[in-house]
């Protein structure tokens, strides 16, 4: 390389590599440390040395063994071939070393990120003559069957277009267009590179209307995430943080799911890339790792690559995106970003303040969560794509008062608050209700009403405030025994009984109830609800709680999300339930209404 530049080590701390010798140095450049070439990316500049943070293990370095610049900034590679892969923190495909080197990441392994061998057969809807600017779209790939790719203008080129290829198949590398801008000449080709700790720009951000459907009840019902939004998922080990998110990768109506393993145990990242290929997409038939890209940096790889590994998958993310794609975006876990940010701050020399974390950790994880959205990308005017971005936060010892926590919850509009109680009891997900919150929920409920139900809010408010009043009861009948409390009450927490485990229990194995459509959602809510507004008018007209719990329906409620039958058997148990009641009213001689407005012990 011609802007190569040579220098030196002069001192070693663990993935931090003091270097000298290179006085023209940029901050964000790609350097080669060692005799073996190990990547690394310049973090700080003195005024005779420069800190690098090294992408691989830094055992066996020696000072005085040369460093060499590049002049380059850390880049994702962009094109055809991301799709269905699994790459390590810094993009180097895994597939690809392990057929090189063997099942272990050998240091100093340099492999492309894209194939350059392989073709894609390209299909160009520009013609010669046409004027192009940035994020124009110049053609197609089909990438995998469940993704056309869109091969783009380059964000820093426009012009005119000289040349263009016609239908065919070339590598990556194969010019496919020659613009002219300004007397000069650019060949463009199917990939293209973008610095990662750059955020892609966009010609307008949206606001973010739609839900992403997850197909889990107690987050699509009471605490959903808008497409374009950003939510954390934080709870103690063991509360099912990374099982809920692979749910959120496989089931999701995402069109493209980037999941980022960062610092988490390699086992939980084989068993999803096991799965995966198993997996159908709901819509296609076809297994879901058509459409994902997996970036594996796990525990026992270099702790310095999973800082990078967050923003290498942010970058890919908004490339998608920019094509008109709606993305979600998965880092399993922040927290264990967070740490190595901390442990690289701490080789540095930089003040810590809460728990050794760095002082901008704030900055750093704000910078993270405020690249997602929804946008209108340069190009088609018609185009819009979003970028959802989800982290999971791993407290230690589950405190939610720690530094990433705290920090995560204010540049975030969704918490789904996991919970160790509820993980102990086998109750899946266990989200806690009363500590989990949706910024999104009102703006998005203008979207049940229009394709579900219009009555939809009013069910999911009064199911909320009935399990917050059912806390309250809850403590005091610890105290002095459900038998003692008056019948209204009982009723109350037999209902929100009927919730916990009808509703917001949910398996994540097989089964119907692993995916649940909002339609079944909506009729679950208001069988529930419209069961506890009936059986109140009851009890105020005397009848014992008794008789109503010794009916066969309300244990069926329970269960009826399993029924293989789907919508029709909850409709169907729907009118069953009323109508016992209505037997029950009969046999008393009275009449009881159903009525949504009446307001019941604040319910």
């Amino acid at each position: 390389m011609s802007n190569e530049r040579k220098g030196y080590i002069a001192r070693i701390s663990g993935p931090v590599v003091i270097g000298k010798g290179i006085s023209d140095v940029k901050l964000g450049e790609v350097v080669y440390v060692g005799e073996e070439g190990l990547l690394g990316e310049v973090v700080r500049i003195g005024p005779d040395y420069f800190a690098t943070q090294v992408y691989e293990d830094t055992s066996g370095l020696r000072p005085k063994e040369p460093i060499t610049g590049t002049g380059k900034l850390l880049v994702a590679e962009l094109g055809p071939g991301l799709m269905a892969s699994v790459f390590d923190g810094v993009q180097r495909p895994l597939e690809n070393i392990r057929e090189l080197v063997g099942p272990f990441v050998k240091r100093g392994v340099k492999v492309n990120p894209l194939p350059r061998n392989k073709k894609w057969h390209f299909k160009p809807v520009m013609e010669k003559g046409a004027r192009v600017g940035p994020g124009d779209v110049l053609g197609t790939v089909q990438e995998t069957p469940l993704v056309e790719h869109r091969v783009m203008v380059p964000l820093d080129k426009k012009g005119l277009i000289k040349e263009i290829v016609t239908e065919g198949d070339y590598t990556i590398e194969d010019p496919i267009a020659i613009i002219e801008y300004d007397g000069k000449v650019y060949e463009l080709t199917l990939k293209q590179e973008w610095p990662v700790r750059q955020a892609r720009p966009y010609m307008e951000r949206l606001s973010s209307e739609v839900p992403l459907l997850i197909g889990q009840r107690v987050i699509d019902t009471f605490f959903p995430i808008a497409k374009g939004g950003a939510g954390a998922i934080p709870g103690g080990f063991g509360t099912g943080k990374t099982v809920t998110l692979h749910k959120v990768a496989m089931y999701s109506d995402s069109q493209i799911v980037i999941y980022i393993g960062c610092g988490e145990r390699g086992n939980e990242i084989a068993e999803m890339l096991m799965e995966f290929p198993e997996l159908k997409d709901p819509k296609s038939g076809r297994p879901i790792i058509d459409r994902s890209i997996v970036i594996a940096n796990t525990s026992n790889m270099p702790v310095s690559a999973r800082e990078a590994s967050i923003y290498m998958g942010i970058t890919i993310a908004e490339y998608y995106r920019d094509q008109g794609y709606d993305v979600t975006l998965i880092a399993d876990s922040t927290s264990r970003w967070a740490e190595a940010l901390r442990e690289i701050a701490g080789r540095l020399g930089d003040l810590p303040v809460e728990r050794g974390y760095p002082a901008y950790l704030p900055d750093k994880i704000a910078e993270f969560y405020e690249r997602g959205g929804r946008v209108r990308p340069f190009g088609s005017p018609e185009r819009t794509g979003s970028v959802t971005v989800l982290g999971a936060v791993s407290p230690p010892g589950g405190d939610y008062n720690e530094p990433v926590t705290i920090h995560t919850l204010r540049f975030v509009g969704v918490m789904w608050a996991l919970d160790t109680d509820l993980a102990y009891r086998r109750h899946f997900p266990a989200i806690n209700w009363l500590r989990s919150f949706s910024q999104y929920a009102d703006i998005i409920e203008r979207w049940w009403i229009k394709n579900v139900s219009p009555e939809f809010p009013q069910y999911r408010r009064r199911a909320l405030r009935l399990m917050t009043v059912a806390s309250e009861i809850e403590a005091i009948a610890s105290v002095v025994g459900e038998g003692a409390l008056p019948d209204d009450q009982r009723l109350i927490l037999l209902t929100s009984e009927i919730i916990k485990e009808g509703f917001l229990r949910q398996t994540a194995l097989s089964g119907e109830d692993v995916f649940c459509i909002p339609e079944k959602q909506y009729w679950l809510l208001k069988m529930m609800i419209d069961f506890f507004d009936k059986a109140y008018d009851l009890i105020k007209k005397k009848v014992s709680i008794e008789e109503i719990t010794r009916l066969p329906e309300v244990y069926e409620m329970m269960r009826v999300k399993e029924d293989e039958r789907g919508l029709g058997a909850v409709k169907e148990l729907y009118e069953r339930v009323i109508r016992k009641l209505d037997e029950i009213a009969e046999r008393h001689g009275v009449q009881v209404s159903l009525s949504t407005e009446k307001v019941v012990a604040g319910v």
